[in-house]
């Protein structure tokens, strides 16, 4: 699975997780040259809290377009660090 955005190839991996129809990268398959850390958090009932990144890619934003479970809670342990896309990331084989 390829995630793309701004015709960029930001993460690649063929061990992607698919929770909610979201694929879950690992966090060792996005290019970290592209991420920046974002203040935004949100909370889910049954994963826990989310932090997110801000896509930075040719000098253009998106912000909080990827988010992952730190430290997610027990039912969606099998996805914590893994990092999923929105906000306009394609995800393709």
């Amino acid at each position: 699975m390829k995630a793309i955005w701004n015709n960029q190839i930001i993460a690649e991996s063929d061990k992607t997780i698919v929770v909610e129809r979201n694929h879950y990268f690992p966090a060792d398959s996005i290019k970290k040259e592209f991420f920046k850390p974002s203040p935004l958090h949100s909370t889910c009932p049954w994963k826990g809290v989310a932090s997110y990144y801000t896509l930075v890619v040719d000098g253009k934003e998106n912000s909080d377009a990827a988010w992952y479970y730190p430290d997610a809670k027990y039912a969606a342990k099998d996805i914590e660090g893994y990092v999923a896309f929105w906000r306009g990331v394609e995800v393709v084989e």
